[in-house]
């Protein structure tokens, strides 16, 4: 996997603590080796260095840097995340996150994560690309869904991290 998308500056993981000691829990309680899938909203922060937001997604890409953590996208992430600067003709920024994007695992739409995103609507009548969001999380095996939307806490069946605020 690539180095952190749109990192200027490493820092020193949020989530780990004074001695460095990766057996402590990581960032949002996550353990070494750990899969998290990460929704659209985390990747824009990053990607476009937000000032308030980005701050709170750091530590998670900087471990997937070190190699602590994995970190997956659906399609449907990667498809949010272009929309904006397609919409704004700025094809050559598409194309850097694009490229950016690639050196996650990108995660495919499948039958097996349609028919959980399905089950998933029916049941908490989440829209239908946070529905597939999910099902990603659920059908990839990932211990969590990173987001920054509260929509996600209808889930019973899957943890969902909002991001380091402390």
């Amino acid at each position: 996997m690539a180095a952190t998308p749109g990192k200027k500056a490493a820092r020193k993981p949020s989530g780990l603590g004074k001695t460095g000691s990766t057996a402590a829990l990581l960032w949002g309680g996550l353990r070494g080796g750990d899969l998290v899938v990460v929704d659209s909203a985390p990747l824009i922060y990053l990607l476009d260095d937000h000032p308030v937001f980005a701050p709170m997604f750091e530590g998670l890409f900087e471990l997937q840097a070190q190699g602590l953590v994995q970190i997956a996208i659906s399609t449907i992430a990667m498809a949010e995340v272009l929309a904006g600067p397609f919409r704004h003709g700025q094809d050559v920024l598409a194309k850097r996150y694009e490229k950016a994007l690639a050196g996650f695992d990108v995660v495919p739409v499948s039958q097996e994560i349609a028919v959980t995103a399905a089950r998933i609507r029916a049941g908490t009548g989440l829209r239908l690309p946070d529905a597939l969001q999910a099902a990603t999380a659920l059908e990839v095996g990932a211990v969590a869904l990173v987001t920054h939307d509260r929509d996600f806490s209808r889930l019973a069946d899957l943890r969902v991290l909002l991001g380091d605020t402390a």
